[in-house]
């Protein structure tokens, strides 16, 4: 079979491919089969990423929540502003940056959290199909109420900053994650903190780039 017979396939998925990126991402997806099904979708002409997700939790040994991600390699650094909508809600619904293995239930994974309440963390699954554990894995920050979150790998190290607009990003604080690859999923996550129910978030000046020295 000659080359050029291939081509109008390979268009093909070209166009599908276009079709289920969103903004500068690639995929979004339910982990772990919510009971709500979740969605995203970017207005272009604000520049503003919508989530919409349901699931039980982030947690345990397993997760349920919704998705927005691309692959990513090597070291680099995550930062947007976030506001989940609305005042209903279980007050630890949440909202932030995942950097994620696989989109395995279980899979090994560190996230930079805002909750409905204010609460701010940086929590991770050391290995896959393994507990999170409270408190040791989870890093707590004493303030609340941040709307910028920035989440930066630099070799196997995650680093969690958070901020408000004209104000300096002030540290969370970081974790190793050894058993993290090094080409990962890395994008927006929303969780409803309740199987029965959805919640919606909108995220702006979204920020895909490498460290840069402080």
């Amino acid at each position: 079979m000659k080359p050029y017979i291939f081509i109008p396939l390979i268009l093909a998925l070209l166009a599908i491919a276009q079709q289920n990126s969103i903004g500068i991402f690639e995929k979004h997806v339910d982990v772990g089969h919510p009971k709500k099904t979740g969605d995203a979708r970017y207005e272009k002409a604000e520049k503003i990423y919508y989530l919409k997700g349901g699931g039980y939790n982030i947690w345990f040994n397993r997760d349920e929540f919704h998705y927005l991600y691309k692959k990513l390699k090597g070291d680099f650094r995550l930062t947007a502003n976030f506001k989940l909508i609305g005042d209903t809600g279980n007050a630890h619904r949440k909202v932030g940056w995942m950097i994620r293995e696989s989109t395995d239930e279980g899979a090994v994974h560190i996230s930079a959290v805002a909750h409905g309440d204010g609460l701010t963390v940086l929590q991770w699954r050391r290995e896959k199909g393994a507990n999170m554990r409270d408190p040791e894995d989870e890093l707590f920050f004493p303030q609340k109420n941040f709307e910028i979150i920035q989440l930066e790998r630099i070799n196997k190290t995650i680093t969690m900053r958070v901020g408000n607009p004209g104000e300096p990003l002030q540290e969370v604080g970081s974790h190793q994650m050894p058993v993290m690859p090094d080409k990962v999923l890395a994008g927006l996550f929303i969780c409803s903190h309740d199987s029965n129910s959805v919640v919606e978030a909108k995220v702006w000046n979204v920020q895909i780039g490498k460290p840069t020295p402080k």
